[in-house]
């Protein structure tokens, strides 16, 4: 009976250790793998093949036998040591298929998993986007990446630095020593890239950095890190960004129309760190600011909440603007999953989100981007051009593509990544000109010998640009503070593509009169009119922020003038005043109630304050205000058209008595707003009227419940067919003092 072919026996992957390890890793660059100066040690560790074979090669400092085996523990080789401590290597006939180290020093014995078999996770597209700065979506290719890779669980770190003599990347799971993680140099792009398998969220890490002439730069915190530690410590935290499962999508669908010129936008501008104080570190998490900011900006009947930068920061007295982290939500509230719910929060209570943006200058810190890689990367090196003198602070190479793109792509981050409704771009006046607080000298002009800052303007369109295309819907309002023409105008017509602009104008001028005394008033009426002559111009937003009540300038009650009494009503009746102003409103945190001191960002509130009856009136005044705004038509259908706004007396500036109509779209019913300015009652004071009949008295911020007098109109005025003021009816008023009315005409 024939036999059966017998089946070859396969031979068992052996060791060819040879007796000179310095065959297998060369003396020179072995000695150059322990002392981290190796520049491409992917070329050298792990498996390669030599001629017709393998070689296997390992750096476990600390270890005293290393054995090269399957992920089920059998034994495939043992690694020789090599010239230098630390350093391994072994001859393979044939490669495995999968393959792990067991290291062993005395007793103690651990596996390890090698970067060095896990080839690139980035991809030449990548790569080719990175290197031309179109990667719109740069956090999902650099930064600490939590992912799964070649069915391995690991992180995925990679970061731009295109100077660098070796980048390595140390953490709490590699005893923070830089010789055991040096990362790939990926070419052109000037990426370095190393997978760590094991390595988790929770884990901190940084780079360690040699420059090109080998020298050792300050620990770097990531870039594009999604969580860092809480000052003042300085380390990158990995966060996993995977998975979150968004339910605001009907939010998302419709929040457009929520932020349109056309819509009731009331803005609740708070710093997260000083709203309220918390037991322990001070700071209110996530998750205390979802459960009492989000229902307490609601009951005051703001439509969005901004908050000043959560980016990360070293510095609390900068208030975020000099931000280390510009992808990671700061360790002051949390991580990037209570972030997100607190998003989601606002968005389940019917309120947007706008993130202070800060891509105008950042701080020298030396963990962060100031000569990254040994050289003026992100900054300009010429300090007329990257260094600000009023922050003491760095200014971003917006002509270099690279950082340009690495701006873009933080917008977009927090936009799309994190479901943000809008960024308030900070200092965008700075940007746009060379000379901005500079002596004549100390700055460069631009290729044409102008002020004007080209790099950046290209820059701002094109963020604007991108927001729009990529995520609609989403604001960008710029804090400008010059007379730029066409800040809101689209790029096609030589604008810059904002959605909204701070009238820094309207703030200044009338804030300035209402610190006026009411008997100087008449000599500074013109600073309550002078910016109806521009209202229309941009769509702006009328703010009263943070940089209101800060250094030295008092609160916003404060630079009332008066008695307690009248500083109350001043505050009301300049409340009454903004709101029925054209232009969308911003109200910073403790403006609402009236609070007495300056804001210190070290404290919380002073919300004891509202068991006052003058406080808690000013508090509900404002409410009944937002309420008001959203509730008649007149009061923003119209904000930044001229249409939608007329005079009726303007000019009376001996009384300091001001009074105009808002108009909405047709079929709304028009609405009349009269501010008398002075602590004088004027009975019988006619105005002018577009209709006759029935016109109610919406707001009196002088009423009782508001800490008033209660003096007033009963309610209503009918207007008679009188021609008034070049009107065709007329009605007579009761004014009390130092108030503002607003009333609506009652069709029928």
């Amino acid at each position: 009976m024939a036999r059966a072919p017998r089946t070859p026996r396969r031979e068992p992957v052996i060791a060819r250790t040879r007796p000179d390890p310095a065959a297998l890793i060369p003396s020179a660059e072995a000695a150059a793998i322990v002392a981290g100066t190796h520049r491409a040690p992917f070329a050298l560790l792990g498996l390669h093949a030599v001629d017709d074979s393998f070689v296997l090669r390992a750096y476990l400092p600390g270890a005293e036998t290393v054995e090269a085996i399957t992920p089920d523990g059998t034994p495939i080789a043992t690694l020789a040591p090599g010239p230098s401590a630390g350093v391994f290597a072994a001859h393979l006939a044939a490669p495995p298929a999968d393959w792990r180290l067991r290291a062993r020093r005395g007793p103690d014995t651990w596996i390890e998993d090698p970067p060095h078999r896990f080839p690139p996770t980035l991809g030449e597209q990548d790569l080719h986007f990175i290197g031309e700065g179109t990667h719109l979506r740069l956090w999902t290719s650099l930064g600490a990446r939590t992912i799964s890779h070649l069915g391995v669980q690991g992180t995925a770190f990679a970061v731009w630095a295109p100077n660098a003599g070796r980048v390595s990347v140390v953490g709490d799971f590699n005893g923070w020593d830089g010789r055991r993680h040096v990362m790939r140099h990926l070419g052109a792009s000037g990426v370095w890239e190393i997978f760590l398998p094991g390595v988790e969220a929770g884990m901190r890490y940084m780079f360690e950095i040699l420059d090109t002439d080998g020298r050792l730069l300050p620990l770097k915190s990531d870039p594009v890190g999604f969580g860092a530690e809480l000052r003042p410590a300085t380390a990158s935290v990995v966060r996993d960004l995977r998975g979150y499962d968004w339910r605001d999508g009907e939010w998302m669908a419709a929040r457009a129309a929520r932020a349109d010129v056309a819509a009731p936008v009331s803005i609740y501008e708070v710093h997260a760190a000083s709203w309220r104080r918390a037991p322990g570190t001070g700071f209110a998490d996530w998750e205390s600011l979802a459960t009492e900011l989000v229902p307490y900006a609601i009951g005051m009947g703001f439509s969005h909440l901004e908050l000043m930068p959560i980016s990360e920061h070293p510095f609390d007295g900068s208030w975020g603007y000099q931000p280390v982290g510009l992808y990671a939500p700061t360790a002051r509230h949390g991580d990037v999953a209570g972030f997100r719910r607190f998003v989601e929060a606002c968005h389940d209570a019917g309120l947007g989100l706008i993130l202070d943006w800060v891509p105008g200058h950042f701080p020298a810190d030396p963990h962060g981007l100031a000569r990254f890689d040994g050289t003026h990367l992100y900054e300009h090196a010429d300090p007329r051009e990257g260094f600000h003198p009023d922050w003491n602070t760095l200014i971003y190479n917006y002509g270099r593509r690279e950082v340009a793109n690495f701006l873009i792509a933080n917008a977009l981050y927090w936009l799309e990544a994190h479901h943000v409704d809008g960024l308030r771009v900070d200092a965008v006046a700075s940007m746009l000109y060379r000379d901005y607080s500079r002596a004549a000298g100390q700055w460069v002009p631009n290729i044409h010998g102008g002020r004007e800052n080209l790099e950046a303007i290209d820059f701002l369109r094109c963020v604007n640009a991108t927001v729009a295309a990529r995520v609609p819907g989403a604001l960008t309002i710029a804090e400008e503070s010059t007379a730029w023409p066409g800040v809101t105008a689209p790029e096609a017509e030589g604008g810059l593509g904002f959605g909204y602009k701070w009238n820094m104008g309207w703030m200044n001028d009338t804030l300035a009169y209402m610190a006026e005394d009411p008997v100087h008033r008449r000599w500074h009426h013109d600073r309550m009119t002078f910016g109806l002559h521009y209202a229309f111009s941009e769509r702006f937003i009328l703010p009263l922020s943070h940089d209101e009540v800060v250094h030295g300038k008092g609160s916003i009650l404060g630079r009332m003038p008066g008695d307690r009494w009248q500083k109350f009503a001043n505050l009301r009746a300049y409340y009454g005043f903004m709101w029925g102003h054209p232009g969308k409103k911003l109200l910073f945190m403790g403006s609402e109630f009236g609070q007495a001191a300056e804001w210190d960002h070290d404290a919380g509130l002073d919300w004891g304050a509202l068991s006052d009856p003058l406080h808690a009136g000013a508090r509900r005044l404002v409410a009944d205000l937002n309420r008001l705004y959203r509730a008649a038509p007149a009061l923003h259908q119209r904000d930044a058209r001229a249409d939608g706004f007329q005079w009726i007396d303007g000019a009376a500036s001996e009384q300091s008595v001001l009074a105009w109509l808002r108009y909405g779209e047709p079929g709304t019913p028009p609405v009349a707003v009269v501010a008398n300015l002075t602590p004088v009652p004027r009975e019988n004071w006619r105005i002018g009227l577009p209709r006759p009949g029935h016109w109610a008295e919406r707001l009196n911020t002088d009423a009782r419940d508001y800490g008033g007098a209660g003096l007033g109109n009963m309610g209503a005025v009918e207007a008679l067919a009188e021609p008034s003021h070049g009107l065709p009816c007329s009605a007579s008023l009761t004014l009390p003092p130092l108030a503002t009315l607003i009333l609506e005409h009652v069709p029928g």
